[in-house]
């Protein structure tokens, strides 16, 4: 008589091998899924920033991008700035607005920490006119590393690096202080 199927025995081994297999590679998809919601923030971010100039140059008016709340991990808001106070001031018009639905850390050095603001000429400037240039580093969700860095230079131009290192602004990373007059790590 022919066997129409799987014997128990047949059945379990064969269960076993596909648990063990999922094992070994869900590590890794979880890994390039993260690596994956990490890129698409940073050109997302790249995006909005581009966008944000241009909308200065073309419109030959200041223009604001700032972080919701203060954390660009949050999203970004592009505004008008008609009264040169940036998000301080609720009148100035919006422009565009993204909301991040994944949880990816972004953080940005002093100059960008909170606000990239472009002059009528497409220039990224600070409030007093002093020129406006920094970094923000798109980290790894568990360990204090910049994955990715959005570079504004000081003429307006926005590039995407993608240099894996220790970064102390990155969640979870040491925190800078100041003690006796000397900055520690």
């Amino acid at each position: 008589m022919h066997q129409r199927g799987f014997s128990l025995i047949e059945l379990l081994m064969g269960l076993t091998i596909v648990g063990i297999v999922l094992l070994l590679v869900s590590p890794a998809f979880a890994a390039l899924t993260e690596s994956n919601h990490r890129e698409q923030v940073a050109e997302s971010l790249i995006s909005g920033i581009r966008n944000a100039r241009t909308v200065a140059i073309t419109g030959n008016q200041s223009v604001v991008i700032h972080a919701i709340n203060g954390d660009w991990s949050q999203g970004w808001r592009i505004i008008l700035d008609i009264s040169g106070k940036g998000a301080e001031d609720a009148s100035n018009p919006l422009l565009v607005e993204r909301t991040s639905g994944t949880q990816v850390p972004i953080v940005g050095n002093w100059p960008v920490r909170r606000y990239i603001r472009f002059n009528s000429i497409g220039e990224p400037q600070m409030p007093g006119r002093a020129f406006q240039a920094g970094t923000l580093h798109i980290c790894a969700a568990r360990e204090p590393v910049t994955q990715l860095q959005v570079v504004l230079a000081a003429t307006g131009r926005v590039s995407l690096r993608s240099h894996k290192a220790e970064q102390a602004l990155c969640p979870g990373g040491k925190s800078v202080k100041a003690g006796n007059g000397r900055a520690t790590l």
